[in-house]
């Protein structure tokens, strides 16, 4: 038993012995190659080169250190800033390199606030309208990004299309209208939002409303048509 601790000491002994001299041999080597590990190179991909460099530069401003001890939450924050990020990967490239990998959020509406024309991302943040999207819809009322999503959601699992809408109506009380390109507007009940998106869808292909441009499906089970 004395033998058996007398080895695992020696065992120790000798493990620290090796990884002392490794440790000054590795910080010879990078000394004689001059390698400091300090940050020297940030490439962002994946939103315009413009946006890319923007970012590459607020990156610049924290990065200026060693590799090893860079934290990526702090880098993870100043990407999260640009209101085009749907999501991210941030790698360390060593010695010297930082690469961050973007995935750009989807347009999928437009709203005006303060009187500004924002798009709407799928990542529930506004980005300032500067292109024209004439296929997305305009939304109105004060709504919860959060909340729009999840409509939108539910109106892609409905067999209703969404490229088929041109506006889209939130009221205070948590419902929905919505205008079509054709101008028909449907107005839709606060629940069972799926069954009434699908009742509205086999409307707009029956020709027997063509004719009808308000089309209320607040009762369920009926269609309350209007000419406008």
């Amino acid at each position: 038993m004395l033998q058996s601790k007398d080895k695992k000491k020696k065992f120790l002994f000798y493990f620290f012995i090796l990884f002392f001299l490794s440790s000054i041999n590795n910080l010879s080597f990078f000394r004689s190659k001059n390698i400091n590990f300090k940050v020297n190179n940030i490439k962002v991909i994946g939103l315009n080169k413009s946006n890319n460099l923007e970012i590459s530069k607020s990156l610049n401003q924290v990065t200026l250190k060693n590799i090893f001890f860079l934290k990526r939450d702090n880098l993870s924050k100043i990407v999260e800033k640009n209101s085009l990020v749907q999501n991210f990967i941030i790698k360390k490239i060593y010695p010297d390199t930082i690469l961050v990998k973007i995935k750009k959020t989807k347009y999928v509406g437009i709203i005006i606030k303060d009187n500004k024309k924002f798009f709407i991302g799928s990542n529930a943040k506004l980005i300032l309208f500067k292109e024209d999207k004439n296929n997305l819809p305009y939304v109105f009322g004060k709504v919860d990004l959060n909340d729009f999503l999840k409509f939108i959601e539910i109106i892609q699992k409905s067999n209703f299309k969404y490229i088929e809408i041109k506006e889209i109506y939130y009221f205070p009380s948590g419902r929905w209208d919505i205008k079509t390109k054709e101008g028909i507007l449907f107005r839709f009940p606060e629940k069972n939002l799926s069954k009434s998106l699908n009742f509205a869808y086999k409307i707009i292909n029956d020709n027997e409303f063509i004719n009808h441009k308000i089309i209320d499906l607040r009762v369920p089970q009926y269609a309350v048509l209007n000419n406008g």
